[in-house]
């Protein structure tokens, strides 16, 4: 590009702000494109409201009396729900926008869609969604182009991130130390490669005297001051899109605009020259916002979470185990604080290995989970800014709100229906047992088929509840569907069409961030938070997701087969003659394909609809267990354990049990383990159980016998029937202050303890014998009770009659 030129360019949305002026809202994007960033200025923009056009004049007369005028009232060809036309209220600054709304609900006068943002309403209207094509005059400022713009599109280029991957340490009172910077990933490559990468990508500055190091970068500084300057001029010369980390907007960035603040300097890490800013929310100061203009801030944990992943906790050392076997450098320490306080003062280059090892490990789960695609091609589907965390609600509403408007309709307000409880999922009383080959059968992403194939909507239920009955789609509590006026169908039918191109181009992220969303829908529409909830509408998907599971076991059991459980949209038959794993192969393919064909045959028939159900045979155990309940002869729910047999051999999978929970210990779960794989093998179990039993009074499992617990309240919230990790955690924090440490569990956290003689006690203060009697009694036994009376066994008399043979 030349330095100023009219051009059309595509870029991918960083950041969206506005701001007010005096005529009306900017909105200011910053975009990554392939010529570079870009700042987009789009001024002029109004703030808008909606109100009945009965309401308007007095409306206007209240407004009159305080001497208050909109910037303009516009009637629109557009109508509530309930068939009430409307018009719309501009303002070009937020004060009156406000006080317009106030005097109106004084009044008890409804307003609408008051609660969308200006930027928000600008992109979603254009169908802008991640990426944005831009068309106007460039003009380059030295590091960044800039266009006042006329005309902004959809687009589909999707440019690759520049991302840095930072990391502070810092004292316990919050001095920096040092700064990692990781930029770009190495972290598939090979050790050689990988310091050579280092050399060139990765850095720390550090407060010091000069100290030698040969295997990573450091950049030894003076004093603070002296190395936020350091880090403004390394953010210049390498200008990142991104900056990832862990916990890197509430901690790192905030800490860093902290100190600058407290030495009345300007952080100027903006692509703008702009300053750094962490603006606090006024109810909860640990709370706020990041401002970093023109990059995007990416935490690593919230976007673990919007991908979908599961960890029992969600620290760097925790999740970086679970996924490499590889943590950090400092780990196994009661006080970290203190022991990066020592490294700082006494082994500096150790801690600068410390900090830049938390930076490469970010990049790993970053590059391993992509979870920068994922970002971004969640952004492309819902609009949602790369950085935001759930808001499954606010991307419904960016879907759905334009074309509802493009049909002659407003969206309601939330509350306007009163909330009501929906049904859940479909769960199927179990057959408890022990079996083999058992097959499971899943409806493929059952509630979105449910929504596409009975045209389950909003929009469609006003319009179907308009029609008479022979012409509309019946659901359920009252509710009917237009057969043709529809939007949240036609979403979900673009969305898994696009899914499918996904699954050809092998494009992951794609593809999960389109699983996600589509799953998400039912659950908007049955969240009391959503301006579109209605218990007629969840009610319609999940009470239809009930017949179709009951149906389903019917046509199973005319075939002559037995459902021993159902959960939602998966139905477990057992194959009572079966013998080898082709006639169970074979079996459950017969399954599938009359299930399909009977669903196909019935909804033709009875409704006159196209189905859009699907049931797959995928899993076939060879071995299967079902639980009762706890003291009761009544099959559990939610609970099982299989063989599972793949191409790749036989897997025992855990479902809802001790082993895949994360509030039993090492020792249960290993021994569940154990005990079940000996069960489906029909091996004796007898010396199992007894020399657990006997290691474990001996001392030699005590590493197994830690629980951890997270603390969800703090300790002082805690007044009656207070829990065993609290005892401990109030432990723990008794022997700090004597020790002349920090507290640690004041404000929630994670505990690790052991049961004792003397009841809880942390594992890093154990100070009592080990009370071995309630592990046998709380761990081993309710494990072991589940499935030894379907051997013909007692866990006590196990014990008293065999401890001598052994």
């Amino acid at each position: 590009m030349s330095e100023a030129q009219r051009q059309q360019i595509a870029g991918l949305i960083l950041t969206r702000r506005q701001h007010e002026t005096q005529q009306g809202v900017e909105l200011e994007l910053w975009l990554a494109t392939q010529q570079g960033p870009c700042r987009v200025m789009l001024p002029a923009q109004r703030y808008v409201f909606l109100i009945h056009q009965q309401e308007l004049e007095r409306a206007q007369a209240l407004w009159s009396a305080k001497h208050l005028t909109p910037d303009e009232v516009r009637p629109l060809a557009l109508t509530s729900f309930n068939g009430l036309a409307v018009s719309a209220v501009y303002c070009l600054q937020n004060k009156m926008f406000r006080q317009l709304q106030d005097i109106l609900s004084t009044a008890s006068i409804a307003i609408f869609e008051s609660d969308i943002k200006v930027s928000d309403r600008y992109l979603m209207e254009r169908f802008i969604y991640g990426t944005v094509s831009v068309q106007g005059e460039f003009n380059w400022q030295g590091t960044y182009w800039h266009c006042q713009s006329e005309k902004l599109s959809p687009a589909t280029l999707i440019p690759k991130l520049k991302q840095v991957s930072l990391d502070i340490e810092c004292s316990p009172l919050g001095e920096l130390y040092s700064v990692g910077l990781s930029y770009g990933n190495v972290s598939n490559q090979t050790d050689e490669h990988n310091k050579n990468a280092r050399a060139q990508c990765a850095t720390v500055l550090m407060i010091g005297q000069y100290q030698p190091s040969e295997d990573i970068k450091i950049h030894w500084l003076e004093n603070e001051q002296a190395l936020l300057r350091a880090l403004e001029a390394w953010f210049q010369l390498h200008d990142p899109d991104a900056v990832i980390g862990w916990a890197v907007g509430s901690f790192d960035l905030r800490l860093l605009a902290k100190r600058a603040e407290a030495h009345n300097m300007q952080l100027r890490l903006g692509r703008d020259g702009s300053a750094l800013r962490w603006l606090s929310h006024s109810n909860e100061p640990d709370q706020g916002t990041v401002i970093l203009n023109g990059r995007v801030v990416l935490d690593g944990i919230d976007q673990l979470k919007n991908a979908g992943w599961m960890f029992e906790s969600f620290s760097l050392e925790f999740v970086s185990q679970a996924m490499f076997s590889q943590g950090k450098l400092i780990s196994n320490t009661n006080n970290k604080g203190l022991e990066i306080k020592r490294q700082f003062e006494q082994e500096p280059v150790s801690l600068a290995r410390y900090n830049l090892q938390d930076c490469l490990l970010v990049e790993r789960i970053f590059a391993k989970a992509q979870l920068s695609e994922y970002a971004i091609q969640r952004a492309r589907l819902t609009g949602l800014a790369l950085e935001r965390r759930g808001a499954s609600v606010a991307a419904f509403t960016n879907l759905y709100l334009p074309l509802l408007h493009r049909s002659g309709y407003i969206a309601p307000n939330i509350g306007d229906i009163e909330a009501q409880h929906s049904p859940g999922g479909f769960v199927m009383d179990s057959t408890p047992g022990l079996y083999d080959w058992v097959l499971v059968l899943d409806f493929k992403s059952l509630y979105p088929s449910i929504i596409r194939t009975f045209k389950i909507d909003p929009m469609g239920m006003i319009e179907g509840l308009k029609e008479n009955e022979a012409q509309s789609i019946p659901g359920f509590r009252g509710a009917r569907f237009s057969r043709n006026k529809h939007h949240l169908p036609d979403i979900l039918d673009k969305l898994t069409a696009a899914r499918e191109s996904a699954k050809k181009e092998n494009n992951q992220p794609f593809q999960h961030a389109i699983k996600i969303i589509m799953n998400s829908m039912y659950g908007v529409l049955g969240s009391a938070g959503c301006r579109f909830h209605d218990t007629r509408l969840a009610s319609s998907i999940t009470l239809r997701g009930h017949q179709i599971m009951l149906e389903t076991r019917d046509v199973i059991e005319q075939q002559g087969e037995q459902v021993v459980y159902g959960d939602t949209d998966s139905t477990f038959v057992w194959l009572k003659h079966c013998t080898n794993a082709t006639d169970a192969q074979a079996r459950g393919k017969v399954l599938e394909q009359s299930i399909n064909q009977y669903w196909s045959d019935k909804l033709k028939l009875e409704f006159q609809l196209d189905c859009y159900l699907e049931i797959e045979f995928e899993t076939c155990f060879r071995k299967f267990f079902m639980p009762t309940l706890r003291g009761s002869d009544t099959g559990s729910k939610k609970r099982y354990a299989g063989l599972k047999v793949t191409p790749d051999g036989e897997v025992i999978l855990f479902k809802g049990l001790e082993t895949v929970r994360s509030d039993w210990t090492e020792l249960a779960q290993n021994f569940q383990k154990k005990l079940y794989a000996k069960v489906f093998a029909e091996q004796p179990i007898d010396r199992l159980i007894i020399e657990t039993v006997e290691l474990l009074n001996k001392g030699q499992l005590d590493q197994q016998l830690i629980y951890h617990k997270r603390l969800r309240r703090p300790l002082d919230a805690y007044l009656k029937n207070v829990p065993p990790q609290v005892r401990a955690a109030r432990l723990a924090d008794k022997i700090n202050a004597n020790l002349g440490r920090p507290l640690q569990y004041q404000r929630r956290g994670r505990i690790a303890y052991l049961i004792t003689v003397n009841g809880p006690e942390p594992a890093a203060y154990l100070q009592s014998g080990i009370d071995y009697q309630h592990y046998i009694d709380k761990q081993l036994k309710p494990i072991a009770e589940a499935i030894l009376p379907l051997l013909g066994k007692n866990f006590d008399e196990m014990i008293s009659d065999q401890m001598r043979l052994f």
